[in-house]
């Protein structure tokens, strides 16, 4: 049972901060109102955490190689809390950048350890529902995000935001630190781990590049949805982060039905084909909705938001067994950098995109990029290395 705690500790060290690092697009309008600023800036601002999640990642795993999650998690999310609490105290958008920076920097440790704690304290029977209900922490976070974000940016604006995402982060990362533990034996790997770096696997970086490519889809529906139903349908902001709050709670379902699927079949990137399939049939119709202004875009909106995370955990988990125990943090932080470059560059691209052409627009360039990731999948070298 003490497994299952230090899951929950990871899970909700990792939805905490989450409500900073990846929610305040949910207050997209208020980010424009707040600063004056257009729809491009303003996504920079959302999501600029990314500049910092980018360039620890890496940092954060070497270190939970060494010294263990209760460390990092403590001192990171922390950290984090920190710098949301100072950002709520500024004003000028290059020094809320900046600190914002500074925040997902060290709140990204959460998303390192977390994975961690499946890969050493759970066997590979039981990795693909653990991963999957560690990756409902990222859902869990945006479902609270949703619901609570928008009514405290229309009462108390930006800084009570701020405030909120600083008080989560503080109490997850004081639970953290005091309740963490190493697991008692090494927990066995799945196949044979190599020698030395596992980066002479082909079928690492395919899996890091597949991730890459579906960034973009999940990107796309998360910063610009909730801005898409205010503009395009007339949505009141509240409830269109209500939408996306009820969708994350779907999406948490889905990933946890993922891992338990990837589970019963041994396999991990056949499932991740199927959702990446059913993904795509999902973006094709969002685009039509929403180049026709018909009832359909806000529906395949949230089904868009379940689909488009519904796959992360599986190519995480599988990031992570090609690494074996030794190289985990570090693999994992390698996995994590790849997404949240390609989403900071992404972010004002599509905001771009969409200004020029409309949503409908943006949505098809997630909707090509998932259809770039098919070929790039490493079906066969899961097959070989499992027979």
């Amino acid at each position: 049972m003490k497994r299952w705690l230090m899951l929950a500790l990871g899970v909700n060290a990792h939805a905490s901060v989450t409500l900073g690092l990846f929610g305040l697009p949910l207050v997209m309008p208020e980010i424009q109102r707040h600063f004056g600023v257009p729809l491009p800036l303003a996504g920079i601002i959302a999501n600029a955490p990314a500049i910092g999640i980018l360039s620890a990642l890496v940092a954060w795993g070497a270190l939970a190689d060494r010294h263990g999650e209760r460390l990092i998690l403590g001192t990171g999310v922390g950290l984090a809390a920190v710098s949301f609490a100072a950002v709520a105290f500024v004003s000028q958008t290059w020094a809320v950048i900046a600190l914002l920076a500074v925040a997902g920097a060290a709140g990204s440790a959460a998303m390192v350890g977390g994975g961690r704690i499946v890969l050493r304290w759970f066997e590979p029977p039981e990795r693909g529902l653990a991963m999957g209900l560690r990756q409902v922490s990222f859902t869990l976070g945006m479902a609270i995000g949703a619901f609570a974000l928008p009514p405290v940016a229309g009462a108390y604006g930006l800084p009570g935001v701020l405030t909120v995402c600083a008080a989560a982060s503080l109490v997850a990362a004081v639970l953290a630190a005091l309740f963490l533990s190493e697991p008692p034996h090494e927990i066995s790997a799945s196949g044979a781990a190599p020698a030395g770096t596992p980066y002479r696997q082909p079928a690492l970086w395919r899996v890091h590049a597949t991730s890459a490519l579906h960034v973009v889809p999940q990107i796309v529906v998360s910063t610009y949805g909730v801005t898409c139903l205010v503009r395009l349908y007339g949505w009141d902001s509240v409830a269109a982060g209500q939408l996306f709050g009820v969708a994350a709670i779907g999406g948490a379902a889905v990933r946890i039905a993922a891992g338990r699927w990837s589970d019963r079949t041994g396999l991990r990137m056949r499932p991740l084909l199927l959702i990446t399939l059913a993904t795509m049939g999902v973006l094709v119709l969002l685009a039509a909705g929403t180049l026709t202004r018909t009832w359909l875009g806000p529906v395949m909106l949230a089904l868009a938001a379940i689909m488009t995370v519904a796959g992360n955990g599986l190519a995480y988990l599988a990031a992570g067994e090609l690494a074996g125990p030794a190289w985990a943090g570090r693999v994992l932080g390698t996995h994590n950098t790849v997404q949240n470059t390609v989403s900071l560059i992404a972010t004002p691209l599509a905001g771009v995109v969409i200004e020029h052409a409309g949503f409908w627009a943006g949505f098809t360039v997630g909707l090509g990029c998932a259809l770039l990731s098919l070929p790039v999948i490493p079906l066969r070298a899961e097959r070989a290395r499992l027979s």
